[in-house]
C-alpha cells in the first residue's frame, strides 16, 4: 500500500482539478457510467478508412491516458474533463487484416480492448428511407444473390433505428440481429436482419466498387423507411432555414422544458434521426455517402431544393473529412402513366435532386426513371441502382475515365424559324439514342404554358422538338411525370435525367 499511495493521491488530485469546472469528480464519473471505453462504432471485422487520420474514441476516467495501436504505430491521448478521449491514427494504406488494441494506461493491461480482422479500405455511408432500407431478400433473383454474397473483404454495419431529441454519442448494440457491430459479408450476414437483410442498394453498390477498385469496402447502413429529410438534418443546420427555424425553436424549448412538449418515438420529426442515427457514427472515417430518399418530401419539392443541399453540407462539415463524395438516387418511376402532360410533385422532387447534384461539388445522380415499378414503390431491381451509383463513384470519387450519367439537359435554342426548340446536352456518352422506334416523353408549350405531347427527333448531338399544336413554342419538358413513358439514352446505356427548359412555378412552390 505504501508503494501505491502516492500514485493514487496524485491521480485523485489530477481528477479533482480536471473536474472542477464541470461541477465535481462525481458528476464527471456519473456522466460516463453508461458510456463504453471504446465507441461501439468499433468492433472486430471493421474497415478503417484508408489515407486519412482515422479517429478512434471512447470514454474513461477524466485525465486517463489511452493508447491505440495498429500495425507498427501507437498513438496516445488523454481523456478530457468530460471523460471523452480521442486519438487520430496516422493515415493507413490499403491492407490488413490488422489487430487494433486500445489500452487504458491508468488501469494497466487489464483495461484493454482488442479488435481482430481489421481491414483498411474505403468506408461508405448508406442512408435514406425505405428504398435504401429494403433488404437483399426482396430483390430480383434474391436467392441467388444471397448465395453468391461471399466477399470477405466487404464488411457490413447497420445502425439500429433510434429516435433521439439530443445528439447521441453512442449507438446501441443488438448482436442477435447482427446490428450495431461489423460483420464479414457472407450469405448469412447479408441475408440477416430487418426487412430481409442488409440494404440491397448498399450491398450492390459496395460489391461493384470492390470488384472495380479491388480494395476492402466498409458499408455503414443507417436508414429508416418513410422518413423525411429534415429528420436526418441537425438542428443547427435547420436553424438556418426560415421554413424550419420555428419548429427547431419549439424543439429546443421542449428539450429545456420537457413538460411543455411530448417526446415520442416518431421518426418524422426534425433532427431526431440525425440525433439518433447519424450523430453516433460521427466522426468515424469515411470515403463518402449514398442517399436514397425523397418520396416523403415530394409534396414539398421546392423546399427540398434547399433542404437537401443543407443536409449534405451539414454532414460534410461534421464528418471532418472534407467535401466527401455524395451520390443521390433519383426517384424511380411509379404509379400509372397519364394520357396527357401535367404538373407533378415527383417530377419537381427529381428536379430538386438534379439541381443539388449540379450545384454541389462531388455530388452525383443515379437516374432510375427506367427501372421502377408502377405497382410497387419499392422496385426490385436494386442491382442496376447499385451499378449506377458505383459509376458515379468511379468517376467522381476515384477519378476513373468512365461515363457515369445519361444525357443531361444543357441549353435550348429556337429552330425552324421559331417553330421548334433545339436541345443540347452534356454527357452524350458517345451519342444520343432512343430505345424504341421513336423518341417519347417530350412535351412542348407556348406562352400559355399549356403542354402537349411533342414530336422529337435526334439531329446529331441535339434533339429538335415541335408540335403543330404549338406554332410558337417557349418550353420543353421531358419525362415530367411520376411515371413517364420515355426512352432517351446515350450510347453508354444510361437514361436521360428528367428535365424542363422553363422555370415556371410548379405545384409545390408554396408548400412548407
Amino acid at each position: 500500500m505504501k508503494l501505491t499511495y502516492p500514485l493514487m493521491k496524485g491521480a485523485i488530485a489530477l481528477l479533482v482539478g480536471l473536474c472542477l469546472h464541470t461541477g465535481s469528480l462525481g458528476t464527471a464519473l456519473a456522466q460516463n457510467a453508461d458510456k463504453p471505453f471504446v465507441s461501439t462504432m468499433f468492433s472486430s471485422n471493421m474497415v478503417l478508412q484508408r489515407g486519412i487520420s482515422d479517429p478512434v474514441w471512447g470514454w474513461t476516467t477524466p485525465g486517463t491516458k489511452v493508447t491505440v495501436s495498429i500495425g507498427s504505430q501507437s498513438v496516445s491521448g488523454v481523456a478530457g474533463a468530460d471523460g471523452k478521449w480521442m486519438v487520430k491514427l496516422k493515415p493507413l494504406p490499403v491492407g490488413g487484416p490488422y489487430t487494433l488494441t486500445v489500452k487504458d494506461n491508468g488501469k494497466g493491461s487489464d483495461a484493454a480492448q482488442t479488435f481482430e480482422n481489421v481491414l483498411v479500405g474505403d468506408v461508405w455511408i448508406c442512408s435514406g428511407q425505405s428504398n435504401m432500407e429494403m433488404g437483399i431478400g426482396n430483390v430480383n433473383n434474391a436467392k441467388d444473390e444471397i448465395a453468391a454474397a461471399d466477399y470477405p473483404q466487404i464488411r457490413l454495419f447497420t445502425v439500429p433505428k433510434k429516435v433521439a431529441y439530443t445528439p447521441q454519442t453512442n449507438q446501441e448494440r443488438r448482436d442477435k440481429d447482427l446490428m450495431g457491430q461489423w460483420s464479414v459479408c457472407t450469405p448469412q450476414t447479408v441475408g440477416t436482419g430487418g426487412w430481409n437483410g442488409f440494404s440491397a442498394v448498399g450491398y450492390f453498390f459496395g460489391r461493384q466498387l470492390f470488384l472495380d477498385e479491388k480494395v476492402p469496402i466498409g458499408l455503414i447502413h443507417t436508414s429508416w423507411g418513410g422518413t423525411i429529410a429534415e429528420a436526418w438534418t441537425s438542428a443547427d443546420a435547420l436553424d438556418t432555414m426560415p421554413d424550419f427555424k420555428p419548429t427547431v425553436d419549439k424543439l429546443v424549448e421542449m428539450k429545456a422544458n420537457p413538460a411543455n412538449g411530448k417526446q415520442d418515438n416518431n421518426p418524422n420529426v426534425v433532427t431526431v434521426l440525425y440525433d439518433g442515427m447519424i450523430a453516433p457514427v460521427l466522426p468515424y472515417g469515411i470515403k463518402g455517402a449514398i442517399w436514397y430518399q425523397g418520396e416523403s418530401n415530394a409534396g414539398r419539392a421546392y423546399q427540398y431544393r434547399t433542404l437537401l443541399p443543407t443536409m449534405i453540407t451539414d454532414w460534410r462539415n461534421r464528418w471532418g473529412v472534407g467535401t466527401f463524395p455524395f451520390f443521390i438516387v433519383q426517384l424511380a418511376n411509379w404509379q400509372a402513366s397519364t394520357p396527357d402532360p401535367r404538373e407533378d410533385a415527383w417530377a419537381e422532387l427529381r428536379e430538386a435532386q438534379s439541381l443539388t447534384a449540379k450545384n454541389l461539388p462531388k455530388t452525383g445522380i443515379a437516374v432510375t426513371i427506367d427501372i421502377g415499378d408502377a405497382a410497387d414503390i419499392h422496385p426490385k431491381d436494386k442491382q442496376t441502382v447499385g451499378k449506377r451509383l458505383a459509376l458515379n463513384a468511379e468517376a467522381l470519387a476515384y477519378g476513373q475515365k468512365v461515363e457515369y450519367a445519361g444525357p443531361v439537359y444543357k441549353r435550348m435554342s429556337k429552330a425552324d424559324g421559331g417553330k421548334a426548340i433545339k436541345l443540347a446536352f452534356d454527357h452524350l456518352g458517345g451519342g444520343l439514342v432512343a430505345k424504341g422506334e421513336k423518341l417519347t416523353g417530350f412535351a412542348i408549350a407556348g406562352a400559355d404554358k399549356k403542354f402537349v405531347w411533342a414530336d422529337a427527333k435526334i439531329v446529331g448531338d441535339t434533339i429538335v422538338v415541335s408540335s403543330p399544336q404549338v406554332p410558337q413554342p417557349e418550353a420543353v419538358r421531358y419525362a415530367w411525370h411520376i411515371n413517364p413513358v420515355c426512352n432517351l439514352y446515350n450510347k453508354a446505356g444510361l437514361p436521360a435525367s428528367p428535365f424542363r427548359t422553363d422555370d415556371w412555378p410548379g405545384i409545390t412552390v408554396n408548400n412548407k
